[in-house]
């Protein structure tokens, strides 16, 4: 795919996603949502990424929709033929929600400015958020006379719980990001030239330290458990899986280097060395 409002760049087993319309605050356009699947999809199969970080070019990070097509921006039906049935439209925001959620890397949001609208709600299916304390932020659909998407009434609830997650839906205000501080909406609040840095060093404390299976196994396990009904079918799941890592080359390793004091070489692959369980749930499609 040719990229026009993204970019895309792997270091150090680092893949850095950077939405690219700065002249526009980053607005988000279907290109830039094309893009985003796009490129969150490339970085699950890739077994050289070991996790991922996305931020925003010059001083947004997303600030929500492009409204250039003015009141009909969301009268998708209006706009285009092919988008005339209520049944089959899936929401942009939610495509690129599900295709960070079904990563099975490590997905950073390095929020380095204004996130508003779908700016924000995208990354909540992200795995961590560092924001600029002093950066915009707000879920603002009330206020324009629309809902929350992206799947955020289901992310936002489980960041934040249910009370904090409705003040923010209903109200529609916009924030400051330090405002959320101890919220659980972002786990580091930073000056904003900070934000990026800290991003790639804990993409990097991922990518230099741990197994790639171990990874994609916990992150799913993790967000999957939310769903469950009780400690208990927890217990059967972290069993299962327990048991399948522990007779893994990458567990023999682990323990190895840590008995000889040395960095681990942990050489499975989460495309190719998964249990055959995995995954244990209904796979979302994006």
């Amino acid at each position: 795919m040719e990229l026009q409002h993204t970019i895309y760049q792997l270091e150090d087993r680092v893949a850095l996603i950077t939405l690219n319309r700065p002249e526009r605050l980053n607005a988000f356009t279907p290109q830039m949502r094309a893009e985003l699947i796009h490129l969150l999809g490339r970085a699950d199969q890739d077994d050289q990424v070991r996790a991922v970080v996305v931020t925003g070019a010059g001083r947004a990070f997303c600030a929500g929709m492009d409204l250039a097509a003015g009141g009909s921006t969301f009268d998708y039906a209006a706009r285009d033929p092919k988008e005339e049935s209520l049944a089959g439209h899936r929401d942009g925001g939610g495509r690129v929600a599900l295709a960070a959620f079904s990563c099975r890397k490590p997905v950073i949001a390095a929020m380095n400015g204004a996130a508003v609208g779908v700016g924000l709600t995208m990354t909540l299916a992200m795995d961590m958020r560092v924001a600029a304390q002093d950066a915009k932020m707000g879920l603002v659909f009330t206020r324009r006379g629309l809902v929350p998407e992206a799947c955020s009434s289901w992310f936002l609830t489980r960041l934040v719980g249910a009370g904090k997650a409705l003040e923010l839906a209903c109200s529609g205000r916009v924030f400051r990001a330090g405002d959320q501080a101890g919220t659980g909406l972002f786990n580091y609040l930073l000056p904003a030239d900070e934000v990026l840095p800290k991003a790639m060093e804990l993409a990097r404390e991922i990518a230099d330290n741990t197994s790639a299976t171990s990874v994609a196994l916990a992150k799913a396990m993790v967000w999957h458990g939310l769903a469950e009904p009780d400690p208990q079918s927890v217990h059967l799941i972290d069993s299962r899986v327990f048991y399948w890592v522990g007779r893994q080359a990458d567990a023999a390793e682990g323990i190895q280097s840590f008995l000889e004091k040395r960095p681990p070489d942990f050489t499975m692959s989460p495309t190719k060395d998964l249990p055959d369980f995995y995954p244990w749930w209904k796979e979302p499609k994006v």
